[in-house]
Formats: C-alpha cells, structure tokens, sequence
C-alpha cells in the first residue's frame, strides 16, 4: 500500500511540474504585441525596445494618410493606408539600433519620419 501512495504522490508531483514547464514554454513562444501609431510627420512611440529572438507581431496604425514603415536590416516593409491599420511578424535575429523610415510619401517633413527598433540580448 506504501508504494502505491508513494507512487501516486510522484505522479501528481511530476504532473504539477511538467504543466508549469509547458506553461513556461508557451508563453516564451507567443509573441510581443507592439502598436505603433504613424501621423505626419512621426511614429508614436518613437523608440521601441525589443529583446533578441523574441518574436514580435507589429501593429502599425495610421492616424490621418497612408504610411509606411521599411526597416532593411531587420527585413521589414509594411504599408497601412489612410486611417487604417496592417501588422507584420517577426522575430529580432541581431543587436543594436535599428532606424527604420516612413516608406509612403506622406508630406512636406516625410523625409524626417524615423522610428527606432533597439534590439537587446
């Protein structure tokens, strides 16, 4: 009787265990959500840190015309039009600052319409 109940109390001790393990492991699998609203002439927020190797959905917004958003190191190039919004997936695969532009013609200061992606270990 004492090693049936001693098995049974393993079984429920590793049960416990391996559900927190797969918990652990489907929350470092699910992507960061990060919204970025784009209105002449910036991105808000402006500046977004991001940890390496998690995977990020970005969620870009217009306020008012069509926008862009091109990042080429991080291979990123997403367009949303007039009032509207578009997402793009990815995942970090370097460190450093990453400067992405405004990739739709959308006025007089277009030119200066960054926002910057920093890339964290």
């Amino acid at each position: 009787m004492e090693k049936i109940t001693g098995l049974f109390v393993l079984s429920c001790a590793l049960t416990a265990s391996l559900g927190s393990v797969q918990k652990t492991w489907a929350a470092a699998e699910s992507p960061r959500h990060v919204e970025v609203t784009a209105h002449r002439y910036t991105f808000d927020p402006g500046v977004i840190v991001l940890r390496k190797g998690q995977p990020v959905v970005l969620v870009l917004k217009s306020a008012d015309v069509a926008h862009g958003l091109r990042i080429r190191e991080l291979g990123i190039e997403i367009k949303v039009p007039r009032g509207g919004s578009t997402q793009i997936q990815f995942t970090p695969d370097k460190v450093g600052d990453f400067v992405g532009h405004c990739s739709v013609f959308c006025g007089s200061g277009h030119g200066t319409m960054t926002l910057t992606l920093r890339v964290v270990d």
